[in-house]
């Protein structure tokens, strides 16, 4: 992973690209004080299994070409639930049932979080 680049800065570079692919309700939980799993989660919604596959791919690209690797990718068989591992900053791409289903909000609700408005 680039060191340039702080977690947070991660995050919200990957909340700007769910949003550009009309991903919602976007969530950043930052995890830093309670777990040592990852430094935040950002989590957000989509309408369809393409959207899910489409928000997922670009937001793998988009770091690719920053130089931001992902060590570890999950979901792609189903669509439902995608996980993109960046180490220091998990996304969880949702199709919105089963974020309702999983609801990690309340599984981490001690996580502070950041909302971030879509445009």
């Amino acid at each position: 992973m680039r060191r340039d680049l702080k977690p947070l800065q991660i995050a919200k570079a990957i909340a700007e690209v769910i949003k550009s692919k009309k991903g919602y309700e976007i969530k950043i939980l930052d995890l830093r004080k309670i777990s040592n799993i990852a430094d935040y989660f950002v989590i957000c919604s989509a309408d369809s299994e393409r959207q899910v596959k489409a928000i997922a791919d670009e937001v793998f690209d988009k770091l690719a070409e920053k130089g931001i690797k992902c060590f570890h990718t999950e979901g792609f068989e189903t669509l439902n639930w995608v996980l993109l591992d960046y180490f220091d900053v998990v996304l969880h791409v949702f199709r919105a049932e089963a974020r309702n289903y999983y609801n990690l909000e309340k599984l981490w609700g001690d996580a502070p979080v950041i909302s971030i408005k879509n445009d």
